[in-house]
């Protein structure tokens, strides 16, 4: 999400960066750059002028002037100035009574009812029979429909009332006493726009049920606009925090460093995929130093714990350590592993130092990986265990079921061979010797192909 305003702020930043003075015409030139960048993310102009001038101000005093490394001192200024209008402190979700209800509102796309099933995996994990979902949406024809296949999928539990909104999340509040459900997440309708019926019915059923938490669901796509919805919806409704969707787009990440700014609200969540377990929490000070390209490794573990198949991380792991060559049943399954951590991008972009303009570089990118995964789809479970026998004939047989060429055939079963070679010399203690060799015979074919 933040890739082209993070490009143009390390681009701002690097003007400073390794200097051993700063001077005010130094100041004043990154700070025009650093207002261009935040500008173009389509961040709230109030909100721009405010980082802005408090970046200039800090950056001209004392805390400066003072320091031994002058470049550094003004990248944590801007570090920090970010952290404070993302929220400062990571705000969790509250769970406080039994049920505690979430009322999920927003507008028409913005992915309320997906959101609702993530949340019910987020919060219950693996005790989704805990959650009880029910959707107030009865303008929308399969609104109700997706989010009954949603709780089917997560084993969650599902009302149906009938009647009006208020009188639909009245009765799945006695519902969820009555099986004694941890969680009730109440969806609502949307609308393609604030208007004053929208907003009469949510106050409703915010008046029918005991609420917990009222969140906004804001499309990081909509820039600026979705910081007006988020202040019109706020107006109306006492919300407690917002979730962030479709984080994992092209979105230019004014939202997210708007809407804390702008209503007060803080962002709870933030979604980066569209799996049902792609939500995260929003901590701050993590998404800062993403911005600023310092990377999340600790969201990096903790997206790995949650989302990692554990027990074909051992088996490969096993392999490894007994020195036995991984089959390309196990690089398949990292590859889907990988995918289903939002790609490689997503990835790249929480480990620090990483440029998101190195992967374009590379030619390497999830197209890349799904093509990998055709290819070794369309071969035999016995040539998947033992490479060696694919011949060329198999080749061509390979080549024409996954829809490539001969060569994107031969480029996998050499990137495979590599990789199976480094694993062996790390399975006998040689790491660093094993990353040598590795990248002495990349030839174009290593990690990351070309």
């Amino acid at each position: 999400m933040f890739e082209t305003l993070s490009e143009r702020l390390n681009g701002a930043l690097q003007r400073v960066t390794g200097r051993g003075r700063i001077t005010e015409d130094n100041v004043r030139d990154t700070v025009r750059q650093i207002r261009m960048a935040l500008l173009e993310a389509d961040v709230a102009l109030p909100v721009v002028k405010r980082i802005v001038e408090r970046v200039r101000q800090r950056a001209l005093g004392a805390e400066v002037a003072r320091s031994l490394n002058p470049g550094q001192t003004f990248v944590k200024i801007v570090h920090d100035e970010l952290v404070i209008v993302l929220g400062r402190d990571q705000t969790p979700l509250r769970a406080k009574g039994r049920p505690a209800v979430l009322l999920l509102v927003g507008l028409q796309g913005a992915g309320k009812t997906t959101t609702a099933g993530k949340l019910a995996k987020f919060l219950a994990g693996g005790a989704t029979s805990d959650v009880l979902l029910v959707s107030t949406d009865v303008y929308r024809p399969a609104a109700r429909e997706q989010l009954e296949t949603i709780a089917r999928d997560l084993g969650a539990g599902y009302v149906r009332p009938e009647g009006d909104p208020r009188s639909i999340a009245a009765a799945a509040l006695d519902e969820a006493r009555r099986r004694g459900s941890r969680w009730l997440i109440v969806d609502t309708a949307g609308r393609l726009h604030v208007d004053d019926e929208m907003m009469a019915e949510i106050r409703e059923i915010h008046a029918a049920v005991e609420l917990i938490e009222t969140l906004f669901i804001v499309d990081a796509m909509l820039g600026q606009d979705a910081v007006n919805s988020a202040k019109a919806f706020h107006d109306a409704l006492p919300l407690t925090g917002a979730i962030l969707t479709k984080a994992d787009g092209d979105a230019r990440g004014g939202a997210a460093l708007s809407v804390r700014e702008v209503t007060g609200v803080p962002i709870k969540l933030v979604g980066t995929g569209e799996k049902l377990d792609a939500l995260e929490a929003f901590v701050p000070e993590r998404f800062a130093s993403r911005i600023l390209g310092m990377g999340d490794v600790v969201g990096l573990v903790e997206q790995v714990q949650r989302q990692v198949d554990q027990e074909k991380a051992e088996r490969v792991a096993a392999k490894v350590k007994k020195g036995r060559e991984l089959d390309l049943e196990d690089y398949k399954d990292q590859l889907e592993q990988l995918i289903g951590m939002g790609g490689l991008a997503s990835v790249l972009e929480k480990l620090p130092g990483v440029k998101p303009e190195a992967l374009a570089m590379s030619g390497f990118d999830d197209r890349q990986l799904r093509r990998q995964i055709a290819i070794i789809n369309s071969m035999t479970r016995k040539e998947r265990r033992n490479p060696a026998l694919i011949d060329g004939s198999r080749k061509r047989r390979i080549a024409g079921g996954s829809g490539l060429a001969v060569q994107d055939v031969n480029r996998l079963l050499k990137q495979h061979k590599l990789l199976a070679k480094t694993m062996k010399r790390v399975s006998k203690g040689g790491l660093q010797r094993a990353l040598g060799g590795m990248m002495r015979g990349r030839g174009g074919v290593g990690p990351f192909g070309r």
